[in-house]
């Protein structure tokens, strides 16, 4: 190789510039696929998002019908007691009519005492 022989460094450079080249576009494919498979993968995520937060409301609504049973079960409950016991009261009344006002009378008179003294 004489000093101004330039050829063989022109054929290494251009097959260093030919492997760049090459290089630049594997790198541009790897990022085109790891883009796409991002894309995907976020694709997929947003779907199991989606389908995870359907079954949670759907979940939150079944146990929202169940609480409101539940609730209309213990009103009833509730209810019939208090039925039992206006009954009960009446019962008495009536087998002890006498007894009954003077009970009546006597928790009156002790509500009224009780709001006087609370007025001084």
């Amino acid at each position: 190789m004489s000093p101004t022989d330039t050829s063989p460094l022109k054929n290494s450079l251009g097959e260093a510039g030919g492997h760049l080249k090459q290089a630049a576009r594997d790198a541009g494919d790897a990022i085109k696929g790891a883009t796409g498979a991002a894309g995907d993968e976020l694709r997929i995520g947003k779907a199991q998002v989606k389908s995870d937060l359907a079954e949670s409301a759907l979940a939150g609504i079944s146990a929202a019908e169940e609480a409101g049973s539940a609730a209309r079960e213990q009103a009833d409950v509730l209810m019939d007691k208090g039925r039992d016991l206006i009954d009960s009261a009446a019962e008495l009344i009536r087998e002890r009519p006498i007894a009954s006002f003077g009970a009546a009378f006597a928790a009156g008179w002790i509500i009224a005492k009780l709001a006087r003294s609370g007025d001084k």
